[in-house]
């Protein structure tokens, strides 16, 4: 399905988005893998059931507005429909591929076939009508519905997951929009103020319980020994979203939990506790019963989205964390470095 366009270079600024027209929340049904996963949108619509504005974005880099504007759309859709963050980036840089972000109409003889819009999608492939395939919030919804069917698009590499919904004749193609796709998600999505919640957890393949690590010894401060045991007795009870105990938890409800056990209160959500207590440098900084941020599903860096604790190391000097991973596992111990890449954040909270 792809044409070979030009590439823009993106070079995309990180800042922030500052939309000149209002992005308005269109309710949808939730078609995404995460029930529990909801998002907001600000500011909150005043025409329910309007089309989303699809002008007034600033250009970023070499995307113009009306490039980054149907950016914008894609993702406010997806964020309707309760599809993760990833399926945000999928979806962007799919359409970077096939229509560099401009609502192709029929371009006679340069045609593909019949494919139309910001997917060049087919009206002969089941996708729609033409005057469907051409509303851009008509197409995002039909390739979200599409992603969201493939099994395991969630851990597969953002090409794969692309080419398994568009079937282009020019499977890796994708590839090269990731990173731009990334840039342009989180801008648009800090400018139009989305904010999610879900059960989508840590966003990565199921690991299995590493146990309490060789030659393992809790803290011997009283504090950080009630936390960080704590902590561990909750180990083999499932993830439930919202939950904070006593038979389940949430990778938040967990630490807020474990931190009561202290005598520390802190905040009940991931994106509150990252501004908890004081900031720690690095991992080899750490002390146990500290809070290791990372993405997960549906966050970025700059808003991590899944938070762990870390208990400290084995007698080889490993260390290990303990957390909440998503929905259908259960809390386990995992080796830091299978988060080390994607640490956002870590934080210490402190006795007031």
């Amino acid at each position: 399905m792809s044409r070979r366009w030009p590439i823009l270079a993106g070079g995309l600024a990180v800042v922030v988005l500052a939309p000149l027209a209002l992005i308005v929340f269109v309710a949808f049904a939730v078609i995404g893998a995460s029930p529990a996963m909801g998002c907001t949108i600000g500011p909150p619509s005043v025409s329910p059931g309007a089309p989303a504005a699809q002008t007034g974005w600033p250009g970023q880099g070499s995307w113009t507005s009306e490039q980054v504007s149907n950016a914008a759309v894609i993702v406010s859709v997806g964020a309707e429909l309760h599809v993760p963050r990833y399926g945000w980036e999928i979806a962007v840089a799919t359409a970077m591929q096939e229509s560099t972000l401009r609502n192709l109409g029929h371009l006679g003889e340069d045609n593909d076939h019949d494919s139309l819009g910001l997917f060049q999608q087919r009206p002969s492939q089941g996708w729609g009508t033409p005057e469907q395939i051409l509303d851009p919030r008509y197409a995002a919804r039909k390739f979200y519905e599409r992603l969201v069917k493939v099994h395991g698009w969630q851990t597969m590499p953002l090409t794969q997951a692309a080419q398994a919904v568009q079937r282009s004749a020019f499977p890796d193609a994708y590839a090269k929009w990731q990173p731009e796709a990334q840039q342009l998600v989180a801008l648009i999505s800090d400018g139009l103020n989305i904010v999610c919640t879900s059960d989508g957890g840590d966003g990565l393949p199921p690991l299995d319980d590493a146990g309490l690590p060789d030659g393992y010894i809790l803290p011997s401060d009283p504090q950080l020994r009630a936390v960080v045991s704590f902590a561990l007795a909750q180990r083999g009870k499932p993830y439930v979203w919202g939950a904070e105990g006593p038979d389940s938890y949430d990778c938040s409800g967990l630490m807020m939990a474990s931190w009561a056990k202290g005598g520390v209160p802190i905040p009940r959500v991931t994106a509150d506790q990252v501004h908890t207590g004081v900031d720690v440098p690095s991992l080899a900084a750490m002390r146990p019963a500290d809070l290791i941020f990372i993405p997960g599903s549906d966050g970025t860096m700059t808003r991590p989205g899944h938070v762990g604790m870390y208990i400290g190391t084995d007698r080889f000097g490993r260390q290990y964390l303990v957390q909440a991973p998503s929905t259908g596992d259960v809390i386990k111990v995992v080796p830091v470095s299978y988060w080390s890449r994607q640490v956002a954040v870590i934080r210490r909270p402190i006795s007031r």
